[in-house]
């Protein structure tokens, strides 16, 4: 019922808390209650991404790992996977900063008039002749080809100049 949102709910706040302590309790408090492991482990899969991020890219493959890990030895003995990956995503640093500038993206496309703005030719596959002629991939730098990084325009001409990871105001 109702219980069962609110302890994953405690967690999840634990964890973005630091709270080492509560973040074990609250995981142990699901675990003996008979929560499925597995959906413990599918909230820590986007948990390392929503609340640790970049601060350290490991945190995803800290919690992929863990559900494997209940997959494959279920309880009881996967109890200690789970209360591995809740520790270590407590003490973790945090970072918002991919899944703010993702919902940026996804509010630009909602706000957008009309219809979406096409891919530059540049950035289009050409894997016609016709394609080719009509200028498909025409100008397009293939990075690393160069030793320096490469001035090119890789967003629509009506979003050159947007950037995503800049705070919104709404």
């Amino acid at each position: 019922g109702e219980e069962h949102y609110n302890c994953i709910s405690a967690l999840h706040k634990s964890m973005r808390g630091s709270d080492e302590n509560a973040s074990l309790y609250w995981l142990a408090r699901m675990l003996e209650g008979g929560e499925d492991p597995l959906y413990v482990a599918r909230r820590l899969v986007r948990f390392a991404s929503e609340d640790i991020g970049l601060a350290d890219p490991l945190a995803l493959t800290q919690a992929v790992a863990a559900y494997q890990g209940c997959h494959f030895i279920g309880m009881p003995e996967c109890e200690v996977i789970l209360a591995q990956c809740v520790v270590y995503f407590a003490r973790a640093p945090k970072s918002i900063e991919v899944y703010r500038a993702y919902s940026n993206v996804k509010e630009c496309l909602r706000m957008h008039m009309g219809p979406l703005p096409p891919v530059p030719l540049h950035l289009r596959n050409a894997p016609t002749g016709l394609m080719k002629k009509l200028g498909y991939g025409k100008g397009y730098k293939y990075n690393p080809m160069y030793k320096e990084p490469v001035e090119q325009d890789y967003l629509p001409e009506d979003l050159k100049g947007m950037n995503f990871f800049k705070e919104r105001k709404t």
